[in-house]
């Protein structure tokens, strides 16, 4: 099957503090989004679809010819909401029977095995969620007070959120009260598709503060 991965970035960096979007932030020495896109195009196979806002995609091939960035690579411009971001990248996908993995932008460090790993379990079961385990307690505030909870039941969600085009596409095409989905995989759910989880990675964050960004720095220089 062919394989897809829709790069959705679309931030301004206010939580990061900065004038510049996160997505664009440097980190050792090249914006965060290159180390997204070459992440999935370490696999050979995987055809890359970018996401950005109409008015970044100008400044973002400045960057590309500034870095010397070459890697192959489809923009579409996005969408007011990331719902209609991530519509509009599947509207370019016309392969039904291929895969796609639908990504942040801005989780540079997603391991080459976790990809991989999306894209086996999604083939088989036509859906694959990136999860972690808590590593903490939790508890929940009710009207009553708090409670704790059972820790071992819940997981928390990152991406790649991988599907076959056909029925990811269906569920965003049918999709009604868009603003209740926070990710892909609500979506698919909504539709009433069972969806498989797969284990994800600590080191797969996504840099949405300056704390973060100092984390995946020390990460790359290992």
């Amino acid at each position: 099957m062919n394989k897809y991965a829709l790069i959705v970035a679309g931030g301004k960096g206010l939580r990061m503090g900065s004038e510049i979007p996160k997505q664009f932030i440097l980190l050792k020495g090249m914006p965060v989004l290159m180390h997204t896109l070459k992440a999935f195009r370490s696999i050979d196979e995987i055809q890359l679809v970018l996401v950005l806002p109409e008015d970044q995609i100008n400044y973002w091939k400045q960057l590309c010819l500034k870095h010397n960035f070459e890697l192959p690579h489809q923009i579409v411009i996005g969408g007011e909401t990331r719902f209609e971001s991530v519509k509009n990248g599947l509207n370019v996908i016309t392969d039904l029977e291929a895969l796609v993995a639908i990504h942040d932008g801005v989780r540079p460090l997603v391991p080459i095995s976790v990809i991989k790993e999306s894209y086996k379990v999604a083939q088989e079961k036509g859906s694959a969620l990136t999860v972690i385990p808590l590593k903490d307690s939790i508890r929940k505030q009710t009207e009553k007070g708090s409670i704790s909870l059972n820790r071992s039941e819940y997981y928390l969600v990152q991406t790649p959120q991988t599907f076959k085009v056909d029925i990811i596409k269906n569920a965003y095409h049918s999709a009604s009260n868009i603003n209740n989905f926070t990710d892909d995989a609500s979506v698919l759910e909504a539709s009433g598709v069972q969806i498989e989880l797969v284990q994800g990675d600590y080191k797969n964050i996504k840099i949405t503060t300056p704390e973060d960004l100092l984390f995946a720095d020390a990460m790359l220089k290992g």
